[in-house]
């Protein structure tokens, strides 16, 4: 089973307004986002289950996956299972051109980071990209 760090890329066609359970109703600008999440209980399981079109809403991002859709993704293993990594590689999403926090404690109630989820205008390279999986 691999552990490890992934990125979704995901297209929204228009504006949207959308519940994100607990968190709130938040409104989702047309564009593109991306996703930074960890799985270390199984990256393919996870990637699957987020690709899959049945499913029940569990995670913040299940509730936008709802009204976008995956265009892309790439993972990075980390077999030690270092939780660090996917704050890194956020972060380093938050730092690229363009980029923009679009709800506070979006997929990270479970560290220190104000967002897992980073807005694009146009479509963005991901962190991830290049780095072999």
């Amino acid at each position: 089973m691999k552990k490890g760090v992934y990125q979704l890329l995901i297209r929204l066609d228009s504006d949207t307004t959308i519940p994100v359970g607990k968190l709130g109703v938040f409104d989702f600008s047309r564009g593109y986002y991306v996703y930074t999440g960890s799985a270390m209980g199984g990256l393919e399981a996870r990637i699957a289950r987020h690709l899959s079109a049945e499913k029940r809403c569990h995670w913040h991002i299940d509730y936008l996956l709802e009204q976008s859709a995956i265009i892309r993704y790439a993972i990075m293993e980390c077999p030690t299972g270092e939780l660090c990594t996917e704050c890194a590689v956020n972060a380093a999403t938050l730092d690229m051109d363009g980029a923009v926090e679009p709800v506070k404690g979006f997929g990270s109630s479970d560290c220190k980071c104000r967002t897992h989820l980073v807005y694009f205008a146009s479509e963005p390279a991901l962190a991830l990209d290049g780095i072999p999986p």
